[in-house]
């Protein structure tokens, strides 16, 4: 499968709650506006998550997209709480089946292209996620999977249960990595050159702070994406 150099953070789409708000609150219309320029341009991964405005983000994609699926690729990522249950969150297999079955709707698709892990979840056997990540993938509702945010031994471990029974193993990492945050280049560039696991960044502009927006002795906002790392 072949991926642009650049992807689309779709993270800004919805703008549901504070949080998000702060990033951005594209609606449907300017969706689909952003959609054909970057399909336009080349560029033909989407990146998306659950939890990205509560689910908001992946429905205005999914409507953004409408007519163009097979035009482009699709990431999305589980693991965060959606939900109040005690079920609600984590990497169980209740859980990802759930959050998969619901990301598929709401983007309104029948499968997603990389699927990531968005954190580790500590409470759930290794072996139980990556055997319903593979289920998943050969039930056709996910084409690859990943993770996101792993430290080196969480990656290794999953790689290592992944090969030792034969299901499918994580492809890329969502990593943050910029020239103001190198730490990537310590652990996980090596492990992922070395296990042929992809690289995709988020944040390369280091939380907007490389953007040229923000001026050293400046202020700033009092809501903003890099607010609370820039305290």
């Amino acid at each position: 499968m072949k991926v642009s150099a650049l992807s689309f953070g779709a993270g800004t789409f919805g703008g549901g709650g504070d949080f998000f708000r702060a990033w951005g609150q594209t609606d449907v219309p300017g969706a689909k506006r952003v959609v054909d320029i970057c399909l336009d341009a080349g560029l033909n991964l989407f990146d998306t998550a659950d939890i990205y405005s509560d689910g908001l983000s992946e429905e205005i994609l999914g409507e953004a997209i409408t007519g163009k699926r097979e035009q482009l690729l699709i990431s999305s990522k589980a693991t965060f709480r959606m939900g109040d249950g005690p079920n609600s969150v984590g990497s169980s297999r209740y859980h990802l089946i759930r959050s998969c079955e619901g990301s598929l709707k709401r983007l309104k698709t029948d499968r997603i292209d990389i699927y990531h892990m968005h954190g580790f979840d500590a409470t759930t056997p290794v072996d139980e996620t990556v055997e319903a990540l593979d289920s998943l993938v050969k039930a056709g509702k996910v084409r690859y999977v990943a993770c996101s945010n792993f430290s080196g031994w969480h990656l290794m471990k999953s790689l290592a249960v992944a090969e030792r029974y034969g299901w499918a193993r994580y492809v890329a990492h969502q990593v943050y990595y910029s020239l103001i945050g190198r730490d990537y280049e310590w652990e996980l560039m090596p492990l992922g050159l070395d296990q042929k696991v992809g690289a995709l960044v988020w944040s390369p502009l280091g939380w907007g702070r490389l953007t040229g927006k923000v001026r050293r002795g400046q202020a700033l906002p009092a809501v903003s994406r890099l607010h609370e790392t820039a305290d």
